[in-house]
């Protein structure tokens, strides 16, 4: 993961870098999201390795299958079908997502719950945050259910452990004192 993470870098660095200049960051975060999907599909990884297919063949049908792409977008989809980098396409998609939200002084929130939350229970959570950190937050929000109750935040390396499991943990650590 470590390795596919420093592959992923340099293409998102470069992605991020000509969508700044081109001011399109959002458009490039839907398009890379779109593509991270296509990208970590069964069938796309039997295209890459394909040797029956053109690097412009399997470029043009991971394209096709992400929608709607500038020429630029293509045109990265391309230098990754020939360097085969279309496989590390997730974690490129990721690194852009890093430097977007550095660049516009977002804090990306991942919140867990042990059962769904309503909008307004996420929206008082990312106020909360706000107000804590000083700054925007998006959250990413995912339900699991082994947390038995309550939630869990992590903010870059940052975890509020809310969980009826992490509460548990404690009283476990506690006891064996």
């Amino acid at each position: 993961m470590a390795e596919s993470l420093t592959i992923a870098r340099p293409y998102a660095e470069a992605a991020f870098k000509l969508a700044s200049e081109t001011n399109s960051l959002p458009s490039w975060s839907e398009a890379l999201a779109r593509l991270a999907v296509v990208a970590d599909t069964e069938i796309a990884l039997e295209l890459v390795g394909n040797p029956r297919l053109s690097i412009e063949q399997v470029a043009g049908l991971i394209a096709d299958a992400a929608g709607q792409l500038s020429a630029e977008q293509q045109r990265f989809v391309q230098v990754l079908a020939e360097n085969e980098r279309i496989p590390v396409l997730p974690d490129i998609a990721s690194a852009f997502e890093t430097l977007r939200n550095a660049h516009e002084g977002v804090l990306d929130a991942q919140i867990s719950s042990a059962y769904p939350l309503t909008e307004q229970q996420v929206a008082d959570i990312v106020a909360t945050l706000a107000e804590r950190h000083g700054r925007q937050v998006k959250a990413t929000v995912r339900v699991e259910p082994e947390l038995i109750g309550g939630v869990s935040i992590r903010i870059g390396d940052q975890v509020v452990d809310a969980s009826v499991r992490g509460k548990l943990a404690q009283m476990a650590s506690a006891m064996k004192v």
